[in-house]
């Protein structure tokens, strides 16, 4: 029934949703919505409704590419929703027919990110592709597991979970890595994600072509002391995610159902599998826009909903905190699989946290400014237009009335 549900949203609910939040921005009373979402006008927390419009004529316009939802919630409540549709299978029809590095395996399956039937949108329904900010969810699981006694110590060695008479390139170094390494992509493994996605020689790329992808990373060369330097790798989430079913017995999607979805309210959601059958913990979550709001939410209020502490405080703050820096401007940094970067509000310096999902998901939250802002999107070939985290900031702290 829940998928049922997802496909009348996707096709039907959405859209009205959204013309109903345009034409009532004048009169629109605060209201809350069956998913526990209240909903108010801009004005009632100090932002402007014109300025927000303004994003989203830009949205809508193309500036920033294919953008499929943009949401504003600011103490607690949402104040802007607005959803576009594109006719994705038309936008990339000849990719979805041509074998390349986005192609991987059988062109029907879910690893063809061309294909209509498994991406942005999970089959049809309003549960949107979230790529790597399933690594921010995963986070906030560990976080959970851990103050439940259920996950070990971080600084627990990884090898320690694996025969290492069956792992390859073992020396010192890879025993060194511990859990922390993995949460903050300091695992010092030989893995180079820095290239376009549809590079064939991007590590991840060459991994997706593996049956065990847990198993093609860990026995990967080390190119680096672990613990020492920041190396996207989204290998290293699968090592931790096998790692998580081990420690607490439980796979990670179950854990996720009673330990942080339930609670929220998110009862309708898709995770993806790899071709081993493991949960995708690097990429592998489908929900909504509203559900990734709550996730932001949850983080802005350091893990507190309604009257539930869902994940500890202390944890929030450690994982969205500052720990290496990635290598870009501005002061961008990670912590334990959450991005954050600095930005100026009224002449103060200020830090932004939020997560990366290839093809533009962001779930970013502003704790100095009490304020959540989600997108999601599909631009996936070099190129492209694209709404940055740090530019959506920027236009929507702009929109600022007080």
């Amino acid at each position: 029934m829940g998928k049922i549900v997802a496909a009348i949203a996707k096709s039907a609910f959405w859209p009205i949703c959204a013309a109903l939040f345009a034409l009532s921005s004048e009169t629109l009373a605060e209201t809350a919505t069956p998913d526990n979402w209240q909903l108010a006008q801009p004005a009632t927390v100090s932002l402007s409704g014109e300025a927000l419009e303004a994003v989203h004529q830009d949205i809508e316009s193309g500036r920033y590419g294919y953008i499929d939802a943009f949401l504003v919630a600011r103490q607690g409540k949402l104040v802007f929703e607005r959803y576009y549709e594109h006719d994705y299978p038309s936008i990339y029809r000849q990719e979805a027919a041509t074998p390349g590095a986005l192609v991987v395996n059988d062109p029907s399956g879910p690893y063809n990110y061309f294909n209509p039937w498994w991406h942005p949108y999970y089959r049809n329904t309003a549960l949107h592709s979230m790529q790597s900010v399933t690594k921010s969810v995963v986070s906030a699981l560990v976080g959970i597991a851990l103050s439940r006694g259920e996950f070990p110590d971080l600084d627990t060695p990884v090898l320690q979970f694996f025969d290492e008479t069956v792992v390859e390139n073992v020396d010192g170094r890879k025993r060194d890595m511990t859990l922390r390494d993995l949460l903050t992509m300091s695992d010092g493994l030989l893995w180079d994600e820095s290239l376009p996605y549809n590079d064939p020689d991007n590590s991840f790329a060459i991994m997706a072509k593996a049956h065990n992808w847990v198993q093609y990373t860990l026995d990967l060369p080390m190119g680096n002391e672990p613990g020492n330097v920041f190396n996207y790798n989204s290998g290293a989430t699968l090592i931790l995610g096998h790692i998580f079913r081990l420690a607490t017995g439980t796979d990670i999607e179950e854990y996720a159902f009673e330990h942080l979805f339930t609670p929220l309210g998110i009862d309708d959601y898709y995770w993806d599998r790899t071709p081993y059958g493991l949960t995708d913990t690097q990429e592998g979550l489908y929900i909504s826009a509203r559900s990734l709001a709550k996730i932001a939410q949850l983080f802005l209020q350091k893990g507190r909903w309604q009257d539930e502490q869902v994940i500890p405080a202390a944890w929030v703050e450690e994982s969205t905190a500052p720990l290496y820096p990635t290598g870009k401007s501005d002061d961008e940094a990670y912590g334990y699989l959450w991005w954050s970067q600095p930005y100026t509000f009224k002449g103060k310096t200020v830090r932004a946290h939020f997560g990366k999902g290839f093809g533009g998901q962001r779930p970013i939250f502003l704790p100095d400014l009490n304020m959540v802002i989600v997108l999601t999107g599909w631009n996936i070939l070099p190129g492209q237009p694209f709404l940055h985290a740090m530019k959506a900031v920027e236009r929507v702290t702009a929109a600022v009335i007080e």
